[in-house]
Formats: structure tokens, C-alpha cells, sequence
């Protein structure tokens, strides 16, 4: 009898979960959902099968959360409670309006510093276009709030309709504290108005630490280092601090889940016993992938995944099969070039670097690739799943 061909790669599967609530056992409830998914869907757990939990469960389940209030009093105990300068943040009112207020009511006076013409990770203050027409040098020139209004006017986010200038502004006075603004993009420039800083940027911070510690700062915290213990009580991230939250209420918000190594071996072995698959789990944040048209880098959290199972380690070791094609085989066609190619996969090197018939594949992490596809798959909104369960992506031509 012949063996039935699989015609079927890579599938990505959508897992619709309970609403999770702080103290769930969140192994269960993930496993459980996958096991009556595939029970209700009609399909398999194979070996190598990927399941992902959204950081904002873990997090959830974890009860990690921080108020306006923990956060004023961690940034009064670490800066002084005088003026403190915050540069370069984000522009967003779910990733930092809300830690703005815990750093205002912290603080008599903000000098707050924003990169132009867009944040770290594309969203614009002001056009690049604006940017030319100005004759303004945003490598070099240091801007007032007076001079950018007098050359770039009011400017509302294309997707959120917000001047964040505005936003910020309001929100710091509303806290009951000054506001200064500065527009630049040299970490250096903020020590013409205070030398005690916040860093508020995400993958350039530990850069950004070094050059206003050599230039004479007095007091340095990353955003990783606010909310890296707990306050009363409260959420903390030991290693990530501020970084990778979100907005929770007007008053709270939720921090990156902590440690959670344990709760991905967890998942794995509860699918093993059920089912005898050996599957691999991860947490994935934001995907790694940049929007064409608005210019958006996805990634606003640290990581795209904080925890993930051993299966996941490394980079694909991938063939460009257009490349053989169109190169090594291009005089075969039909059964003789899928053969001829299935057995040059069968028998690649572990290590394909430098390889021409590699070109092409971009060496990424693999939890990036998959941690962007489940991103994708159970989206911002209210898909309802915030479980992922990625089948055949380890699978190639030849399997």
C-alpha cells in the first residue's frame, strides 16, 4: 500500500481559552484547551508541535500588576522625588501613559525628551517630509517645545488621532507636576537639565545607560530598573521592570510576566502524559515585524519570548529550494527535481552558513518567527485565543 503524501505544511490554530484570572492554574487550563481543540476540531498533537501562551495570560494568571501610586513612590525612593528627566519613550497611551503618571506624581518637575521624527519603534511625531522641509538636522539639533511647535505645529498620530506632546504634557501637569519638553536624539542632551534620568528606551537601553553615565549623570534607571521589586505588595519584573507593560486600568497596569520557565515545562509535560506527543512550549509577547504602511515597528516589549522549552533554541538550518531549483538542478523537472531536492535536504549540513544555497533564509531565532506567527494568529482584539497552536513548522520537503 502506498504511503499517503501529506500535502499540508505549516498550520497555525487560534485556542479559544476561559477568560484567565489571577491564581489559575494556567498549565491546566492551556492543556486542557489544546487536548479539547483537537478532540472538537478533529485533529492531532504530533511530536514538535508548538503551543504559545500570550504574555498577557501569564501575566494575568501571575497577578502581576503595579498602580500609578507603587510606581511614584519606587521612582521617588530611586531618583529624589526633584526634577526628572525621561527620554525617550514610546508614544503610546497603552505602553506608557500610565507609567508617565507614576513618574509625575513621583517627581516635583519632568524634563521629558522625546526622539524625533518617530519613537524607537516608528511611531511618527512628525513626518520625514516635515523633517526636510525644516532644515532641521534631528542627528544634531536640540529643540525647545517652542521651536518644534513653531516648525512642525500640532501633529495627531496617524492610527490614534493623539498629539502625544499635548497628551504627555497634560498628563504630567494633571499628576500636579512641571513639565519640560525637549526634542532630541543624543542620550547626552538631557544633562543640560538634569543629571538624574529615566531611560525609557527598549532595545538601545543599555547603550543609552553607558553613554549618560560617561558623561557625568548622577542617577541612571532604565525602565528595567523601576518596578524590578515589589512595592506594598505590589507586581514587580526583577528582570524587566517597566519594560514590556500595559495598560490595565486609568490607575494600573500589567508588567511583563516574570519567571515562567516552570509553567512552559509544565504545559509540556502535561501534554506528554495525555497524549505521549512531546510538544514544545513557549510565551510570546509582540511579534518582531514591522507594519509597511504606518511604518510601525511591532516589538515594544523586551523580548519576543520570555520563556520557552530547550526544542526551541537556536535558528532554522534551512535550503532555499528556488535556489537549487533554478541552480544545482535546473536541467531536472517534475518527480526526478522534488527528488533530487528532498535528498540534498535529507543530507544538508548542520551548519549551512556561507552556504549559497542558503541565501536568503534569514538567520532569526526561531522563537522570533514563531512568536511573530502567533502574534498574527490571535491578534490585539478580541479573538478570544490567546493560545497558539503551530503545527508541521519544523517540517520540510523531504519529511
Amino acid at each position: 500500500m502506498a504511503i499517503k503524501e501529506r500535502r499540508v505544511g505549516t498550520v497555525s490554530r487560534g485556542i479559544r481559552c476561559p477568560i484567565i484570572r489571577e491564581g489559575d492554574d494556567l498549565a491546566s487550563i492551556v492543556a486542557t484547551s489544546v487536548l479539547e481543540a483537537a478532540e472538537c476540531e478533529g485533529f492531532e498533537l504530533r511530536d514538535r508541535d508548538v503551543i504559545s501562551m500570550t504574555e498577557s495570560i501569564v501575566a494575568r494568571a501571575q497577578g502581576n500588576y503595579v498602580t500609578v501610586d507603587n510606581i511614584a513612590q519606587d521612582v521617588k525612593e530611586k531618583l529624589g522625588g526633584g526634577t526628572v528627566g525621561v527620554i525617550f519613550p514610546i508614544l503610546s497611551r497603552n505602553r506608557f501613559s500610565i507609567c508617565l503618571k507614576g513618574i509625575a506624581k513621583g517627581a516635583k518637575k519632568v524634563v521629558l525628551m522625546l526622539s524625533y521624527p518617530s519613537d524607537e519603534v516608528g511611531n511618527k511625531l512628525v513626518t520625514d517630509d516635515q523633517i526636510d522641509a525644516s532644515g532641521i538636522n534631528p542627528y544634531s539639533d536640540v529643540l525647545s517645545l517652542e521651536r518644534y511647535r513653531e516648525a512642525f505645529g500640532y501633529n495627531k498620530h496617524e492610527f490614534t488621532g493623539v498629539d502625544y506632546v499635548e497628551y504627555y504634557g497634560d498628563l504630567v501637569r494633571e499628576c500636579g507636576a512641571e513639565v519640560e519638553f525637549v526634542f532630541a536624539n543624543q542620550a547626552k542632551a538631557i544633562l543640560d537639565y538634569t543629571d538624574c534620568i529615566i531611560n525609557c528606551d527598549i532595545h538601545t537601553r543599555a547603550r543609552t545607560k553607558r553613554i549618560l553615565k560617561e558623561n557625568g549623570a548622577k542617577i541612571v534607571c532604565g525602565f528595567d530598573e523601576i518596578m524590578n521589586k515589589p512595592i506594598d505588595g505590589s507586581g514587580y519584573n526583577e528582570k524587566y521592570g517597566l519594560l514590556g507593560s500595559n495598560k490595565s486600568t486609568e490607575e494600573s497596569i500589567k508588567l511583563f510576566p516574570r519567571e515562567c520557565k516552570d509553567l512552559v515545562l509544565d504545559v509540556q509535560k502535561k501534554i506528554l502524559d495525555a497524549t505521549g506527543k512531546h510538544v514544545e512550549v513557549m510565551v510570546y509577547g509582540d511579534g518582531a515585524f514591522k507594519d509597511p504602511q504606518g511604518k510601525i515597528w511591532e516589538l515594544a516589549d523586551p523580548v519576543v519570548s520570555p520563556a520557552f522549552t530547550d526544542g526551541l533554541i537556536g535558528t532554522p538550518n534551512e535550503i532555499k529550494l528556488k535556489y537549487l531549483a533554478d541552480n544545482d538542478f535546473k536541467d531536472l523537472s517534475g518527480d526526478a527535481l522534488k527528488e533530487a531536492i528532498s535528498e540534498r535536504i535529507k543530507s544538508k549540513a548542520d551548519n549551512l552558513v556561507g552556504n549559497m544555497a542558503s541565501q536568503g533564509t534569514t538567520p532569526r531565532q526561531i522563537t522570533d518567527l514563531i512568536g511573530s506567527l502567533c502574534d498574527l494568529t490571535s491578534g490585539s482584539g478580541d479573538k478570544g485565543t490567546p493560545v497558539v497552536l503551530v503545527q508541521g513548522y519544523f517540517d520540510n520537503l523531504a519529511d
